[in-house]
């Protein structure tokens, strides 16, 4: 293959803040997207490319907020957009970065090219860069030396069989990488929706090469001083997720399938009578009638609309598979509605592409279409109208079988790459848009749920996804196996994920596949308590996995585990309010919040939830302890309150009822009353703040936890702050922020390190015992906290 290059910058335009040069084979126009992100595209033609309406993040038309400084030179151009510098090398075009300091990252190797087969640009490697992100991975957290395929893939060899470990691509194509050196983080994010590969210093270790099958070469880079930063510039790239409904962060129950009405309505008591904390059931495609979207089978489900109604007033809510496949049936009434508005993904003479899939001959909808979209979300509004309240897209990759499911699936494939998408003058091939297909499912889901469930918050999961799919739906990874390898791989996988945009991601508590041992579900369940998406899910013919399964030992493991997650709701609903307004990770690698500590870098078996909790989750078959590395600073045991002070790694005790969990000094933890069964019970009162002497600040996110009102300021944050003062601690309770107003309660505070002095400006100081109670009206108060 013959690659062509740029070659000299023989002259250039500047308007402050686009940067336009003109070479003999190519333009190059470097653009100021704002003080974080650069973006860089290559136009072999001369020619400007058209938007794509399907388009994401970046790549849309917006107005350009930072006017940026050329210096100019006869070998060089310096663009500043006051944060960090593009640099020019004109003899060839050759595009590097630099901080304001003058240090250089993301430098050309080889530089933008382009042939008939696609377009690719090289990076030069330094010798201590790490790389992060990549969306869904297995494999390691750091990817150097890794070869990564972004093309959605629903990677099992046969429909009976799930994806192995080290396959690559899965299911969640995200081309966006986050680096990190010692004081340096920046991001490139790859602009193209085309089967494309990063080659991370597997061909040579000097050189990271990006390269796609067709479409533009388009990249962004954004830069910051540390990940978090970098999070922050990619949410304003690819946006952030909604802040989801609050029983969506409660625990969801799954398998394929329960088939019929009495083993739902098993399941739901299963749960109430042992007090298991769990908010939803899943319906996996055998409540169709003939794997049919939008129906019931009449005789296993005779009447959905009570069921559902009954799980309700349980406190369940009723979550719906819906696959893209409908079935090829002239009597079937959602196949000749799509066939009247020609509806379906076509060939280039017009005629539906048909594959088979779960009712064996079908047709898949083409979700590039406003119209086509808005008719799916009018048949999901059907499904809200009988009393579904989530919608679980499957096989959206998407997924097609070799042969009827009806005589055994065979192996597993996509639509052709000349398929046709898109409305009469934005029309593309499957090659240019299959990246995007499922995450246009997943936004005709969450539309219609919006549409049709007005005065409620929308609740979409999804197998298959793009970068930006957070702004419609929460993400798993498909389906893994019960086996310890695979629970292994769960942290690297969701860390990389939560890295590329995606905070509200889980894999299935006990894997999919085959079956768990008593010891794997309760150590999977330990972890999975603390996943942002928590669900237990397995496949058709393995034994019960719902959590009693395994004996009284392990019913109560998961009964402990998901009470406490119950009982962080206030944190981690606080979390999940960060993330929707800055990208930032729910479940964290602790390079987050420590990048300086590089023996973070590579750590991939412990995990922050949010900044202060830290877990070192058991992932190997009859330990009883493990070895765990504390960053710098005073860390307390969960379990026991002893103090451990990093940096420091020591070996910790681990029986099966215990996964080591610890807590960063200066946590403000806000947490729940305890017993709590689901959500909908869900009342503040009393709010018990956890403290753990140090320097420290949170902020409690509250609101109604269902409607769109916080959309229009009804909510209210409370900031608290933790300063250490000597051989004493004050604690700060701001005033109260927002319009919502919760009802007056107690405000119980809870520290075995300190004594407290109680005072504000009504009260004299007095010392008092923990925990101790006092009036949370929303105003401020400081107290005093000698410590011991």
């Amino acid at each position: 293959m013959s690659w062509h290059t740029p070659g000299e910058v023989h002259a250039y335009s500047f308007t402050g803040t686009t940067l336009q040069l003109q070479c003999p084979r190519a333009r190059v126009a470097i653009s100021i997207l704002n003080a974080s992100s650069i973006r860089v595209q290559l136009a072999p033609d001369r020619e400007g490319r058209a938007v794509r309406p399907w388009q994401v993040g970046c790549t849309q038309e917006r107005e350009l907020a930072t006017v940026g400084c050329l210096t100019e030179g006869d070998d060089r151009l310096i663009l500043d957009n006051g944060a960090f510098q593009v640099v020019v090398e004109r003899h060839p075009c050759r595009i590097s970065f630099q901080t304001a300091q003058g240090r250089l990252f993301c430098a050309d190797g080889d530089g933008l090219q382009w042939s008939d087969e696609g377009v690719a640009c090289s990076k030069r490697i330094t010798p201590h860069e790490r790389f992060y992100g990549f969306g869904e991975r297995t494999g390691p957290l750091e990817k150097r030396g890794h070869r990564l395929t972004n093309w959605n893939v629903d990677a099992a060899p046969t429909v009976q069989d799930s994806h192995d470990l080290n396959v690559d691509p899965l299911y969640i194509a995200v081309p966006l990488y986050l680096s990190l050196q010692p004081g340096l983080a920046y991001s490139l994010l790859f602009n193209n929706t085309w089967k494309s590969q990063f080659d991370v210093g597997r061909h040579r270790p000097d050189e990271l090469r990006f390269q796609a099958a067709g479409g533009a070469l388009d990249y962004t880079v954004s830069y910051g001083l540390d990940p978090a930063a970098v999070s922050k510039a990619i949410a304003n790239l690819l946006g952030t997720m909604p802040l989801p409904p609050l029983w969506a962060l409660g625990y969801h129950q799954s398998r394929w399938s329960y088939a019929s009405e009495a083993e739902i309505r098993q399941v739901a008591a299963g749960f109430r009578g042992r007090e298991i904390p769990c908010d939803a059931i899943y319906f996996d495609i055998d409540y169709m009638d003939g794997y049919r979207v939008f129906t019931w089978h009449p005789a296993r489900f005779p009447d959905p609309e009570r069921l559902l109604a009954d799980l309700q007033r349980d406190g369940f809510r009723a979550v719906l598979i819906v696959d893209p496949g409908v079935k090829v049936d002239p009597r079937y009434t959602v196949y000749e509605q799509g066939r009247a508005r020609s509806g379906f993904v076509r060939h280039a003479d017009g005629s539906a592409v048909t594959g088979y899939v779960w009712p064996d001959l079908a047709v898949w909808p083409d979700f590039f279409r406003d119209d086509v979209r808005a008719w799916w979300g009018d048949l999901i509004g059907g499904l809200v109208r009988q009393g579904v309240q989530g919608i679980w897209n499957d096989m959206n990759e998407p997924t097609l079988f070799e042969k009827p499911f009806s005589e055994g699936g065979g192996r597993v494939g996509t639509i052709d790459d000349n398929a046709l998408h898109g409305s009469t003058g934005a029309q593309a091939t499957h090659a240019e848009l299959h990246n995007l297909y499922g995450q246009q499912m997943a936004r005709a889901a969450y539309e219609g749920l919006r549409r049709h469930l007005p005065d409620r918050r929308p609740f979409v999961l999804t197998r298959a996804g793009f970068a930006g799919i957070q702004c419609w739906s929460a993400c798993w990874t498909g389906d893994n196996k019960s086996r310890w390898d695979h629970l292994q791989l769960a942290l690297p996988q969701l860390l990389n994920l939560g890295i590329s945009g995606i905070p509200f991601v889980g894999v299935d508590i006990g894997g999919f596949g085959e079956n768990a041992t008593p010891e794997l579900f309760a150590r999977w369940m330990q972890f999975g308590a603390l996943m942002p998406f928590c669900r237990g899910h397995t496949e058709t013919g393995s034994r019960p996995h719902e959590p009693w399964s395994f004996g009284p030992e392990i019913e109560s493991i998961c009964r402990d585990y998901l009470q406490l997650r119950y009982r962080l709701l206030p944190y981690l609903y606080s979390l999940f309010w960060e993330a929707s307004r800055t990208g930032m990770p729910i479940l964290r690698p602790l390079f987050y919040e420590f990048p300086h500590d590089e023996r973070c870098f590579t750590l991939q078996d412990q995990v922050m939830l949010g900044p202060f909790l830290m877990a070192a989750p058991v992932t190997t078959s009859g330990a009883q302890a493990r070895d765990v590395h504390f960053p710098a600073g005073r860390w307390y045991d969960w379990w026991t309150d002893q103090i451990v002070d990093g940096p420091v790694q020591i070996s910790v005790h681990a029986p099966l009822t215990q996964m080591p969990l610890f807590v960063r000094a200066g946590a403000i933890l806000p947490t729940a009353p305890d017993g709590l069964q689901h959500t909908a019970a869900y009342r503040l009162s009393p709010l018990t703040l956890q403290l753990y002497p140090g320097d420290g600040e949170f902020t409690l996110y509250e609101d109604d936890g269902q409607t769109h009102a916080h959309e229009r300021g009804v909510f209210c944050t409370t900031r608290y702050r933790l300063d250490r003062q000597g051989d004493s601690l004050r604690l700060t309770i701001e005033e109260r922020q927002g319009s919502y107003r919760p009802p007056e309660r107690d405000l119980l505070l809870k520290c075995r390190h300190a004594q407290v002095m109680v005072s504000d400006s009504n009260e004299e100081s007095h010392q008092a015992r923990w925990p101790v109670t006092l009036v949370d009206k929303g105003r401020e108060q400081t107290l005093t906290l000698p410590l011991k």
